[in-house]
């Protein structure tokens, strides 16, 4: 299973990375191949200053050896080894009109000392984070989430949707991050599903990303802005920073396993400011994307 997905993923970012260069039409991302000390490494793609996107990156990594101490107490276990990969993506727009997106796909297994899988388990999803809220926009990005997840089970939209909503939620601030999407992880063989059907899930999930944001980019970024959408931008990117930093546990499993470091904080966008104690005006644009973000609704 896990050089299936990994595989998969590989073929994945090829395919995200030439439909964003499609999309820019200007920039193009730039690769770093590296190495991890302890086993294994990664191929970070990074796109800088382009016409569409400021920032962004679709990084694949595999990474194997002794789980740290520190994870071994997070996950209830001793010394055991383990093996990780996964896709991520973050990508930050340079028109405030389009939304910043960020998704992640990844797999991850645990050894006994005789090297018999201890445990193994899927994770993922995809989220959307708005600086101004069009409510199509927020209902085709769900819809498309919705629709793959009908195709193996209807249960499972409203569950990721839900937990997508608790887990991107910025505790110290008490709003969430964005409009959410979908969110799971600890995917597990049981007796109603097996690990290749998770597999055809989660792949279902990835294969939907394109359809699900690349619409709402063309539909937004020739909209015009002003230098104060721009400072929103930026002071609400600020609380993006604060969750990946305060709260994310990728980006904490990352540090905690001397990951590396440039790829780790590639989701972190170019520009971002802190405003004290800062409110927009009453009815405005921007109060009422901040009205969605105490309460997660439903969009489709």
């Amino acid at each position: 299973m896990k050089d299936q997905f990994y595989q998969y993923i590989l073929q994945l970012q090829d395919t995200i990375t030439s439909g964003l260069e499609q999309l820019d039409g200007t920039a193009k991302f730039q690769e770093d191949l590296w190495e991890r000390a302890e086993g294994g490494g990664g191929r970070t793609r990074v796109i800088e200053n382009g016409s569409v996107f400021e920032k962004g990156g679709v990084n694949i990594s595999a990474v194997h050896g002794a789980l740290p101490p520190t994870m071994q107490a997070y996950f209830g276990v001793g010394q055991v080894d383990f093996f990780a990969c996964g896709l991520s993506l973050v990508l930050h727009p340079q028109n405030p009109m389009v939304p910043t997106v960020h998704a992640n796909w990844r797999y991850f297994e645990m050894y006994e000392a005789d090297g018999t899988v201890l445990k193994s388990w899927f994770g993922g999803g995809q989220d959307l984070t708005p600086y101004y809220l069009f409510e199509d926009d927020a209902a085709h990005f769900h819809q498309i989430c919705k629709n793959a997840c009908d195709r193996h089970d209807a249960g499972f939209y409203p569950l990721y949707k839900k937990q997508c909503d608790d887990y991107f939620w910025n505790t110290h601030r008490d709003e969430a991050r964005g409009i959410g999407g979908l969110f799971f992880d600890h995917l597990q063989q049981t007796p109603e599903r097996s690990m290749p059907d998770w597999y055809a899930f989660v792949t279902e999930v990835g294969n939907s990303f394109l359809e699900a944001y690349v619409p709402i980019v063309e539909r937004r970024n020739k909209l015009p802005f002003t230098a104060a959408n721009k400072t929103w931008q930026e002071i609400r990117r600020g609380r993006y920073v604060e969750f990946n930093l305060v709260h994310d546990k990728g980006t904490l499993f990352g540090l905690k396993t001397n990951g590396r470091i440039e790829s780790i904080l590639m989701s972190l966008p170019p520009t971002v400011q802190w405003v004290y104690d800062h409110h927009p005006e009453q009815d405005s644009e921007e109060a009422k994307l901040l009205a969605v973000l105490a309460a997660p609704r439903a969009w489709v």
